[in-house]
């Protein structure tokens, strides 16, 4: 009989862990599988400092711009988790190759720069121009032989001055900065006497200055084109919001939320 109970025993035991092993193993599954039901993150890598397309506000601390808006509008759409991640624009390239961030998103040239990443089409049009002081005297480029230059450090506009040898030639001095606020006030206080820039960002900036002082020179430097930039093969996430981005122009989106910074529609996509 006590052979017995304890046969009963043993088997009742081992039945006991073969369940709080299949229990263990179910709570396993689940811990699992939750992830695949959170949200992706979109990661937008842009300059802080590069208003209207993307900056911090001094008052609030919140990001914002139109880059910014579209983007989330964009997420929104994707049902994505938005993440705006502020980059040393200097660093862009490893920061989008490293993964740190899904794409590169204020106000990116994509002119010559076409076979560097996969781009979705072009979504507005610059210029690359100069700022001058108003009665700097100065009119045309030629004006500017030997007088001092500021430029952001790997912009657009920079590279625009190193294509031109000559130009950059005639120039007392070409003075690399990191953003444009700097320079607008180096521009100021007389310590530089024009600033190389997107033709965008220059008329966001005389505006939010309310100041005369200021003119954009009517000689352009170089005309372009914005685009989201991805890393080069990134097919899969371009196609998703470049989709999204031809039904917000087709619905009237895009033209709202330029209007909203612009004061009017200025993109071309589906135009």
């Amino acid at each position: 009989m006590k052979k017995k109970l304890s046969a009963l025993v043993l088997v009742g035991v081992m039945a006991a862990s073969t369940l709080a092993g299949c229990s263990n193993s179910s709570n396993d599954t689940k811990t699992t599988n939750a992830p695949a039901d959170a949200k992706k993150t979109f990661t937008v890598g842009f300059d802080q400092d590069f208003p209207p397309m993307g900056f911090k506000d001094t008052t609030t601390g919140e990001y914002k711009g139109f880059d910014l808006d579209l983007a989330a509008e964009v997420a929104k759409r994707l049902d994505f988790e938005i993440q705006y991640q502020p980059i040393d624009w200097a660093a862009k390239n490893g920061e989008l190759e490293s993964g740190n961030i899904d794409c590169i998103w204020n106000g990116f040239t994509m002119t010559g720069l076409e076979e560097d990443y996969t781009w979705t089409e072009a979504y507005m049009k610059n210029t690359q121009v100069f700022v001058v002081k108003k009665d700097s005297g100065i009119k045309t480029l030629k004006d500017l032989a030997g007088k001092n230059v500021d430029v952001q450090t790997d912009s657009s506009a920079e590279k625009a001055i190193k294509k031109d040898a000559e130009l950059e030639g005639s120039f007392g001095k070409l003075v690399s900065v990191a953003e444009y606020n700097t320079a607008f006030m180096e521009l100021e206080s007389g310590s530089t006497d024009a600033v190389a820039m997107d033709n965008i960002v220059a008329s966001y900036q005389i505006t939010q200055r309310n100041s005369d002082d200021f003119v954009i020179l009517d000689e352009v430097l170089a005309e372009e084109e914005y685009g989201v930039g991805f890393k080069k093969g990134n097919t899969e996430l371009r196609d998703k919001v470049q989709t999204t981005l031809e039904e917000m122009a087709k619905d009237g989106t895009m033209a709202k939320i330029s209007n909203e910074w612009f004061g009017k529609d200025i993109t071309t996509i589906g135009k």
